[in-house]
């Protein structure tokens, strides 16, 4: 893909056009015009609670984000060279398999638990306090480092939510 062809926002002819694309896009999540974290870590929550049908046992949801991880590493460094800038929003597969992990550590946990833990994922990732911003300034660039860059402080902020979470149901 050329400079001149590079989407300034990306479209369904550039979600369609590679399948990294589509992934790192959160099949289309990202194309969201508002928000597109929080759209993405809409749809990775409706999309956790339609495969727990199929990955029911805790290893299997497990190995399903390790290797959503895996192949969202690659889509991630593919789509953000294929756009040309290292951290693009419109990447929403950092915001999907962080918040799976949030849900597949929570669980189980009713609707207003699951409200609270995408409330407090969203704040974590979208303010980025502390240990969020620490993160989200060590992996920067494109590359293999930066496509996990795009990864890292999402689970980071994972981790911070699912901290509340656990000091939560201690008290």
């Amino acid at each position: 893909m050329t400079t001149a062809s590079l989407p300034l926002r990306p479209t369904l002819r550039f979600l369609w056009a590679h399948p990294a694309h589509c992934i790192a896009l959160g099949f289309g999540a990202g194309l969201s015009r508002v928000a597109p974290g929080t759209a993405g870590t809409l749809w990775a929550w409706l999309a956790f609670l339609v495969l727990q049908r199929w990955f029911a046992t805790p290893l299997q949801m497990g190995l399903l984000i390790l290797a959503s991880t895996l192949g969202g590493w690659w889509a991630c460094t593919v789509t953000a060279r294929n756009m040309g800038v290292s951290d693009p929003g419109s990447i929403v597969w950092d915001e999907v398999v962080a918040f799976w992990l949030v849900l597949w550590l929570a669980m189980p946990m009713g609707f207003w638990g699951q409200l609270a833990a995408f409330a407090l994922f969203r704040f974590f990732d979208a303010a980025k306090p502390g240990p969020v911003a620490w993160a989200d300034s060590l992996f920067k660039g494109f590359g293999w480092r930066g496509g996990w860059g795009i990864l890292f402080d999402d689970f980071v902020a994972a981790f911070c939510t699912l901290l509340i979470i656990a000091l939560w149901r201690f008290w």
